[in-house]
């Protein structure tokens, strides 16, 4: 969208920008919606680098407190869909008295996007400017987004003041009646000690430039004075010290405590400077406290956690699906406890909240600390246990169990599975690795199933592998691992998968997580684990409606049968989970396995149905039973003895021609006693070669479906014939197909 800009003086000395956003005019019918909204833009270290902003510009972190002289990066935002000519035209009002502050162009150029990845997907920039407050007090800047047939006015209110320090926060937020308790636990954070330890040398390598973040109020642009740690240090004289040793910290306190009182990440460097909430405490104005920014953005936290390429969880997570989830409840208000990020934290409390931010770092990590133990340095959010649909209550997770808290089946899958009507809805719905890893809530059908020991090998399950450190210089560094939460990552001529965390256990045999471990799906092959999995989904979709198909979807509806809506729970429930089998080899095999099982009566992989082998052998284990077996010593295997009707254990006769007989049981004509019936059929004869496995199929008409006969043959070097019992078919073709 290309735009221009115009400036006019408005009355009263406002200040008044127009853009224009030209663009083809459109004649559709249906018009799309402006969905203007006024945006206070973060802007991270990561993002000065990456679109090469000018020299100097200062950082935000899209708060609506700043302090006196820093700026508030302004963005009107419209549906990225809208493609009219947008005007905007901004208003600078309810200046504090005395205030020459005016709006000004932004440095943000046309390459800067939206900053939320999630927002991007439905938004563009339509104008930018930039307020430089330089009074105490509140500023409000109205935006008029306009289309030739639609137009909006929104407004946002920001509040500029001076840094107070952690001392004053302590004085209502140590506890007691009239706030919560938020510095104590703060001051067991890591946040709390970090300058403190950089000066004293705990840290290593520390330097004057680290104090941007790890102070309050740092910012050396001469029009930033707003009491913050560089604005005390300068009046009271303090230098950075020249040695970094332990002292320094104690020296500052007690030689310098206001200034110590600026020191670390404490309060106003995530809710903006204090003053103008401090003297509004018992004030009868009430609506204008509390003057103070609380915010769930990731942009408070990137201030300082994107800045590549040593400060990078902000920068990984903008990587991550959880930057880019939906902060639409599509219809349903229960889908914001997991999509969203205040969502999540007000979880279980009535909201009428419809404004969402996507999953970001304040939704996992609580930044007081005061929810968790002090020796989670993390400071994850929750590490309470979680119960999942059908009951079972995970305890064992470690960091991990915050995960599950989302990640897992939104049915009880023994009761949903057994009594759900089909629809284009029915499922596990998406996220089930909790459930998976756990190896419990699947749709078992009575079996006890194994379970791998990953729920209790891996310490932290979902952390341990997902959040495997990067190194800088590693063609994944940033794509994958840490708070991109991937385990893999590709591109034209790189292909990573994170495996340093199954090598623990698994040895450094193990190279990708496609590594072979056993022929799960029975075709004599031994593959990768994936690869098996994703075999056994395969046959498995192809019992499912329409049949006769490998699908990589399920077309649901309400002519399914329940035991094709069992089955294709567990379909979807291994299908959701994502790993195809690595979050739990042997429960995601045996819940596809037991589901083949129930719809064809083969439990056995390249197995005969077990209502047949049990009639015969009296155990589905029995050597006997294997689809090459000839028990009656006759040279007949068992798989054709099955097609053609016999019995396996009585031997057949062998005539000239090569034709075996034997007695059929149900073969014999059932027209009358001594009754005679001749019927044609059809030999099918092809050499094999030993290894490969070979399907016969059969189709009545060439327009419909090719239909497996009996179970894949193992190929022995010789040839192989199949006699057809045709008499109930008018009409039959057939094949055989190569296996691998």
């Amino acid at each position: 969208m290309k735009m221009k800009t115009s400036i006019r003086r408005a009355p009263t000395c406002l200040l008044a920008v127009v853009l224009l956003a030209t663009g083809a005019a459109t004649t559709a019918k249906a018009q799309t919606a402006l969905q203007g909204q006024l945006v206070l833009r973060p802007v991270t270290p990561g993002n000065v680098t990456n679109y090469k902003l000018p020299t100097g510009t200062e950082t935000s972190g899209g708060l609506s407190t700043v302090g006196i002289g820093t700026p508030v990066y302004l963005e009107a935002d419209v549906n990225i869909a809208l493609t009219n000519a947008v005007s905007v035209t901004w208003l600078l009002t309810n200046t504090p008295p005395g205030s020459a502050a005016t709006l000004q162009p932004s440095p943000l150029g046309t390459n800067v996007p939206v900053y939320e990845p999630a927002d991007r997907l439905v938004s563009q920039v339509a104008a930018r400017m930039l307020l430089r407050p330089d009074l105490a007090g509140k500023y409000t800047v109205i935006a008029t987004i306009s289309t030739a047939t639609d137009s909006t006015n929104v407004s946002r209110t920001i509040t500029a003041g001076t840094y107070m320090g952690v001392n004053t926060c302590a004085l209502c937020h140590s506890g007691g009646e009239i706030a919560q308790n938020k510095v104590v636990p703060w001051s067991q954070t890591a946040h709390a000690h970090i300058f403190s330890q950089g000066i004293d040398g705990i840290l290593g390598h520390y330097s004057q430039s680290c104090l941007q973040c790890h102070t309050a109020g740092y910012d050396t642009n001469t029009n930033a004075v707003d009491g913050g740690f560089d604005d005390v240090a300068k009046q009271l004289g303090w230098t950075f010290p020249t040695v970094l040793t332990n002292g320094n910290w104690a020296s500052m306190q007690t030689n310098y405590p206001q200034l110590a009182s600026l020191a670390n990440i404490q309060c106003e460097n995530c809710h903006g400077p204090g003053s103008e909430h401090a003297k509004l405490l018992g004030a009868t104005n009430v609506a204008a406290w509390p003057s103070i920014s609380r915010t769930v953005s990731s942009g408070d936290c990137n201030q300082c956690h994107d800045a590549p390429t040593h400060h990078i969880k902000g920068t990984e997570w903008y990587n991550s699906l959880h930057a880019t989830t939906t902060r639409d409840p599509a219809g349903n208000a229960s889908c914001v406890i997991c999509h969203t990020g205040n969502g999540f934290l007000s979880r279980g409390e009535a909201t009428t909240n419809t404004i969402y931010s996507a999953i970001g770092c304040q939704t996992c990590h609580e930044p007081h600390g005061q929810t968790v133990p002090t020796n989670n340095v993390h400071l994850i959010r929750t590490l309470a246990s979680v119960t999942f649909m059908d009951g079972t209550t995970v305890t064992n997770a470690g960091m991990g169990t915050l995960c599950m808290n989302c990640h897992h089946a939104r049915q009880n899958a023994a009761v949903y599975a057994a009594t759900s009507k089909g629809s284009a809805y029915f499922g596990p719905h998406h996220g089930p690795q909790g459930d998976m890893i756990e190896g419990v809530n699947g749709f078992t059908y009575g079996q006890t199933l194994p379970s791998s020991a990953h729920r209790t090998a891996v310490g932290d399950t979902c952390v341990t592998c997902h959040m495997q450190t990067v190194a800088v210089g590693d063609p994944s560094f940033l794509q994958a691992g840490g708070h991109t939460f991937k385990v893999g990552w590709s591109n034209a001529t790189n292909s990573v998968d994170l495996v340093a965390a199954c090598q623990n256990c698994h040895g450094p045999q193990v190279t990708s997580f496609d590594f072979p471990l056993q022929d799960y799906n029975g075709d004599g092959v031994i593959e990768g684990v994936q690869t098996e999995v994703q075999h056994l989904m395969d046959k498995l979709s192809t019992l499912l409606p329409p049949g006769g198909q490998v699908q990589s979807s399920l077309s649901i509806d309400s002519t399914w049968t329940r035991p094709q809506l069992e089955a294709a729970y567990n379909w979807l429930f291994v299908q959701n989970d994502g790993s195809h089998g690595i979050h739990n080899t042997a429960y995601a095999v045996g819940l596809l396995k037991a589901s083949i099982a129930n719809l064809t009566g083969v439990s056995a992989a390249g197995g005969l149905p077990d209502a047949w082998v049990l009639q015969y052998f009296g155990s589905l284990t029995s050597p006997n039973a294997a689809p090459n077996a000839t028990p009656a010593g006759d040279g007949v295997p068992n798989w054709l003895k099955y097609a053609l009707g016999l019995d396996p254990m009585v031997p057949g006769v062998a005539v000239p021609g090569g034709v075996v007989w034997a007695d059929g049981k149900d073969v014999v004509n059932p027209a009358g006693t001594n009754a005679i019936t001749i019927y044609t059929a059809a030999e099918i004869a092809f050499n094999t070669d030993a290894g490969k496995t070979y399907q016969l199929q059969a189709i009545s008409s060439l327009g419909g479906g090719w239909q497996n006969i009996g179970s894949p043959i193992t190929g022995t070097g010789n040839s192989m014939s199949y006699v057809t019992p045709t008499r109930s078919n008018a009409q039959q073709f057939y094949r055989v197909v190569l296996g691998p």
